[in-house]
């Protein structure tokens, strides 16, 4: 075989690679604060990493699997997350947020208790994501807009903020700690500017909600798109390989 028939297959096969060679997919798991949502023309609400795509190139896939109402025991238990595995492969991303339905005591569909089932089904994303070769990165939940008579923003998650970021740190996985960002967040603009980051509408005000919405756990486009800001901003510090693919 000729030196020049040697060059020829050399460019061949690495023309042949680069064909077959697929985006880095960050996948999005957790519940409503992250999922897409319908009819955004008409629909106020939006979820955070449904914003997402806006902030990257084009060279790396979003594909937001969060769902409303889920749990990290309800996403296990419906087989959302074998679906996301199914497909994961290396080089990918896993962002992880759960704990606002988690702590719904009244339904076992999804309650998890934050230091047993809730921790544990955290690791089994932590380590399964591992796995196959693709990077998790965990997030503590956005905060409700809750805040009391004084003006003073009050924590609503109890234990499971706390869960996450130990599970990170004991598994050494990137930590980005959204609670804290979002009360930052939900002060900055005050107990009346708040309300533009999620749903407050009165009657009439907007035709998808005619008879008004009072709602501070939901985002609004203003709210989402802010939330996702600020997890770029620390993707950026906390995690240097998805640089490149930020804008």
């Amino acid at each position: 075989m000729t030196i020049k028939t040697n060059i020829i297959l050399g460019i061949a096969l690495c023309i042949a690679t680069a064909c077959t060679a697929q985006k880095s997919t960050i996948y999005c798991i957790g519940d409503s604060t992250m999922a897409n949502k319908k009819n955004t023309d008409e629909n106020p609400e939006h979820g955070w990493a449904q914003v997402l795509p806006q902030f990257f190139k084009n060279t790396v896939t979003i594909d937001n699997r969060a769902v409303n109402g889920r749990s990290t025991r309800s996403f296990i238990d419906e087989g959302r997350w074998d679906a996301v595995l199914k497909t994961l492969k290396k080089g990918d991303y896993v962002l992880i947020q759960f704990g606002h339905n988690d702590q719904k005591e009244n339904d076992p569909k999804r309650y998890t208790n934050p230091h047993t089932a809730y921790r544990h089904n955290l690791i089994r994303f932590v380590t399964e994501t591992r796995e196959k070769g693709a990077t998790p990165i965990l997030l503590s939940s956005i905060v409700r807009r809750n805040f009391n008579e004084q003006g003073t923003l009050v924590d609503t998650h109890g234990d499971y903020p706390l869960e996450t970021r130990l599970v990170a740190q004991h598994y050494d996985v990137p930590f980005i700690d959204l609670q804290y960002l979002t009360e930052q967040m939900e002060e900055s603009y005050g107990v009346e500017g708040s309300k533009k980051l999620h749903l407050h509408y009165k009657p009439g005000e907007v035709a998808y909600y005619p008879d008004g919405k009072d709602d501070d756990t939901h985002l609004s486009k203003l709210g989402a798109t802010t939330v996702a800001g600020l997890a770029v901003g620390e993707l950026k510090v906390k995690v240097p390989s998805l640089k490149e693919y930020i804008k």
